[in-house]
């Protein structure tokens, strides 16, 4: 089914402002690696935001988190697919969820994308469990988003390391 989707899925859906948000402007049609690429889009508003006061990187953070359960879910609802592989505008709200939780280096950011890619992909429990078992917008967010938690929590005890030796 995922195939027969994909199949369809293309540069015709960008004109539709929901699906140019949720496939990344068009970097979730990339045949390899989508949620990847979507990741590395993130990047730039992610590094941006480091000039911004702490309550507002929380807030676009949040604010694209929240935005993203309504346009992942109704983007994989017109697809009829749900958390189709070229929807990634989970990933991009979790990357910028991560901005307020790590220091303001570029290194930094680079490690929360690598770190972020490594539990996206490897989907630890809970996260699997949440991925399959849970549905429409929310269900699309959330692994992302607990992705960024295991992220986020792995990173400062990194940095705690870092401190002590």
């Amino acid at each position: 089914m995922i195939v027969a989707a994909a199949a369809r899925i293309g540069l015709v859906e960008l004109k539709s402002p929901v699906h140019l948000l949720a496939l990344g402007f068009g970097t979730g049609l990339s045949p390899y690696a989508p949620g990847t690429m979507g990741s590395l889009l993130a990047l730039l508003p992610a590094w941006l935001m480091f000039n911004l006061s702490w309550p507002w990187q929380l807030g676009i953070g949040i604010g694209a988190a929240v935005a993203g359960i309504w346009i992942c879910g109704e983007s994989a609802r017109r697809l009829g697919v749900h958390d189709h592989p070229a929807i990634v505008f989970d990933e991009i709200a979790a990357i910028l969820l991560l901005v307020p939780a790590i220091p303001q280096q570029t290194i930094w950011l680079f490690a929360a994308f690598a770190v972020f890619r490594f539990f996206d992909i490897v989907k630890p429990w809970p996260i699997r469990d949440v991925d399959h078992r849970m549905k429409g917008g929310l269900g699309i967010m959330l692994d992302d988003l607990m992705a960024a938690i295991y992220t986020a929590v792995c990173l400062q005890v990194f940095r705690l390391l870092l401190a002590v030796a």
